[in-house]
This record gives C-alpha cells, structure tokens and sequence, in this order.
C-alpha cells in the first residue's frame, strides 16, 4: 500500500508521466532559457520602437534630431539591462522594420549612425575584469574606462558617417546648394545684399568643411547624452551592472585621442574628401573633449557658492555665441586621463 501511494504520488496524471523534482543542473538551464526569451522579446520590443522613433523623425522635421537620437535609447536600454543578446536582437529588428517599412537605404543610415554605435557602447559599457590583473584590489571588479568609451563612439560616428556620406555621393555640392539657399533668402530680405562671386566661394568653402564638423560634433554630443540618460533610467529600474560613475571626475578623453585629432586637423589643409573627413574627425574627437571639458568644469566648480549660476552662464554662452565652446575644447585637452571605476565583485 505503501509503494502504491509513493508511486501515485509520483504520478499524478498518468497522461503525462512521472513528475520528478528538477536537479540544479536542470532548474540552472530552464532559467538561462527563461531569461534568454526574456532578453530576445526585450530586444526584439527595443528595436520595433527604435525604428519608429527613427521614423517619426521623418514626418515631425522640427525634433528630427531629437527623434533620431532618441531611437538609440531603446537600444541602450536593451543592452545595459539584458546584454548583449537583446542589443543585438534589438538592432536587427530595428532594421528588418526599418528596411521594410521605408526603404534598405533608410535602414542603413539608422544603422551605422545611430542603432549600431548605441548597441557597441551598451557592450563596453558592461565589460568588467579582476581588478587584480590591472594592480588593483583582490575580490573587485574594474569597469570599461569611461574615456575609452567616448573614443570609440567618437569613433564610431566618424565611420559611420563616412559610410553614408560615400553611398549617398556627398560632396561639396551640397554645402554649396545650402549656401545658394541662405543668399537666396537673405536676398529676398534684403533687395540691396548682394555679395560679390568672391565672397559667396569663400563662405562655400568654409561651409563645405563646417557642415560635416558640426554635425559629427551635434551627433556625439546627442548620442552621448542619450546614453547617459539610458544608464539612470537601468540604474533606477535596479537591472545595471555597472556603478553609478561620477561623471564630473570620470568622464575624460583618452589621451591618444589628441593625435586623432590633430591628424583630423591636418587633414583639413588638403583639400577634397580628406579635408572633408578631416573635419568630421575633428567634429567628433572635438566633440568628446569638449564634453570631458564641462565635465571638468564641472568638477573644479563643485563646492563653490556661486557654481549654479556660473554653470548656466557657461552653458548658455555656448548655445549663444559658441566661440566660448572653445574654452571648454581647450580645458578637455589639457586635461586627459583613464579613470577606472573599481566596486566589488559581490555587488555585480
């Protein structure tokens, strides 16, 4: 009687078989496996919103740069919470939805400028080692360097944009098409301007080396402050692995960045396509010291009574009049070094 209970106990439905208690080796695997469909659904969630924020961008063109650097936050979010397997499950599906909503063309240019770079920084962002192999503590964890972590999306713009800018065909034809759109306009408002040929070639020039500048230093900036806004929102959910930095005393450039960026700017002085990726590298390099130089003023300004409102000062002084960004480029140069961010390795 006794045997006949345990057997039926054992075998509740008979329909299904035994029901045996799972090993720790089996229960280990039924919970990667969990976890793993979490992170491909998290992904896969991450990346159909990323391509209809990208998408917005096409249809509101007043936040089209927000909207486009906004789509690089479900993806960092993706990556920082679940790892690598939802970043990429996330930029695949970005792009499948993309490429078949708009067009291949349109998946592409979210790829490399914004989906992909945004999936590499999730990555280096949760890369951790012994603290011990770097001559640090014993038990502890050292993170991916912040520094390096700017570099390679300075970087990563750089290629990025030198991509698209090659399968689109640009060249000096459009700055100089917008150029003949602002005299145009400045014509209609004013019947008497009328620059000499002289004038109008020169500006076409500076433009030609100005607009790829700008808009590799406004896509740093843009993508960086998307991934830091990605980094609180994971740390307040409870799902990073990394520490809380201190941005202020942490966020520097790597100082071999300066050779990339005088090589930038050498590359300016020849003329044609060189010159024009001399300025994009001196846009996004030029980006990242200009970032670790607030990040620096904001360090020596911390304690001080009057930092708030000298802060805005500065701030707005540089959205104003910009040649004040100049200080702060200066300062970010001057001031380059790898801080490693060390915690315990019971903690991550």
């Amino acid at each position: 009687m006794g045997a006949d209970r345990n057997r039926r106990g054992k075998c509740q439905n008979p329909m299904l078989g035994p029901r045996t208690p799972l090993t720790a080796f089996e229960a280990g695997q039924r919970n990667v496996q969990n976890w793993n469909r979490t992170s491909l659904i998290t992904g896969a969630l991450a990346g159909i919103t990323a391509a209809l924020l990208s998408m917005g961008a096409n249809t509101q063109s007043s936040l089209a740069i927000v909207l486009y650097a906004a789509s690089a936050l479900p993806i960092l979010i993706a990556g920082l919470g679940w790892g690598n397997a939802a970043a990429i499950t996330a930029i695949i599906a970005a792009g499948v939805t993309a490429a078949s909503v708009i067009s291949p063309y349109f998946a592409l240019l979210i790829l490399v400028v914004t989906l992909i770079p945004a999936g590499w920084l999730s990555h280096l962002a949760n890369l951790a080692r012994p603290a011990q192999e770097l001559g640090g503590p014993e038990g502890a964890l050292a993170w991916y360097p912040l520094s390096d972590i700017l570099g390679h999306l300075a970087g990563l713009v750089t290629l990025g944009m030198i991509i698209v800018a090659t399968i689109v065909g640009y060249d000096s034809s459009v700055s100089d098409l917008m150029v003949d759109m602002v005299v145009e306009a400045l014509k209609a408002q004013e019947p008497l301007y009328n620059p000499d040929a002289a004038a109008i070639a020169q500006l076409k020039s500076m433009f030609t080396l100005a607009l790829p500048l700008v808009q590799g230093a406004i896509w740093v900036v843009m993508l960086f402050a998307a991934y830091y806004i990605a980094t609180r929102i994971v740390l307040m959910s409870g799902r990073s692995v990394r520490p809380r930095e201190d941005i202020p005393s942490s966020l520097r450039m790597h100082r071999n960045a300066i050779f990339v960026f005088l090589a930038g700017l050498v590359l300016t002085f020849l003329g044609g396509a060189p010159a024009a990726i001399g300025a994009l590298v001196c846009g996004t390099f030029g980006a990242g010291f200009l970032l670790s130089g607030f990040a620096s003023f904001h360090f020596r300004t911390r304690g001080k009574s009057w930092r708030l409102p000298v802060l805005w000062i500065a701030y707005l002084s540089v959205l104003v009049f910009t040649i004040p960004a100049v200080f702060f480029l200066l300062s970010g140069l001057t001031d380059t070094r790898r801080t490693i961010a060390v915690t315990p390795a019971g903690k991550s």
